[in-house]
């Protein structure tokens, strides 16, 4: 049989998992939304409209096209003045419908690529191109939460 000790630590185990299942069970103030790409881009000085006269053009005709083959839902660009050097200036969103929607994605967006943009070899040289007047900052995937 268990002592006294073992049915104490028993009976606070008990309560603790009761109290924390009911916490689980409360209903969260927001509703899961759609998932979103976010890169953040930093140009070099005096060199954000040469990168955007560049860039704008080729990604609409790409995202345009992800989004008419359902890959996408959305997709904007957003531009601002870096706060510090070590900061970004652009900005892009590319909202997914939810986390399914990764699935197999790279292999459509291969497709899409080739078709808008053409073989590895000019999508290589679109990118080398680029290279000289922006970093990559790197990428978020994150949720959007809407309140209830």
């Amino acid at each position: 049989m268990w002592n006294s000790f073992q049915r104490m630590t028993m009976l606070v185990l008990f309560a603790s998992l009761l109290a924390s299942t009911s916490a689980w069970a409360q209903e969260r103030p927001y509703r899961e939304g759609s998932v979103w790409l976010v890169s953040f881009v930093k140009t070099k000085n005096g060199l954000a409209d040469d990168y955007l006269r560049e860039v704008i053009p080729a990604r609409k005709k790409l995202m345009d096209e992800a989004q008419k083959q359902g890959l996408i839902v959305s997709h904007k660009i957003l531009s601002g003045i870096s706060s510090n050097h070590d900061d970004w200036d652009i900005m892009f969103l590319d909202e997914y419908k939810n986390w399914a929607a990764f699935d197999g994605l790279t292999a459509k967006f291969d497709a899409v690529l080739k078709k808008v943009v053409g073989d590895e070899a000019a999508q290589t040289q679109q990118m080398v191109k680029r290279i000289e007047v922006r970093e990559l900052f790197g990428d978020k995937v994150m949720q959007e939460l809407i309140p209830k």
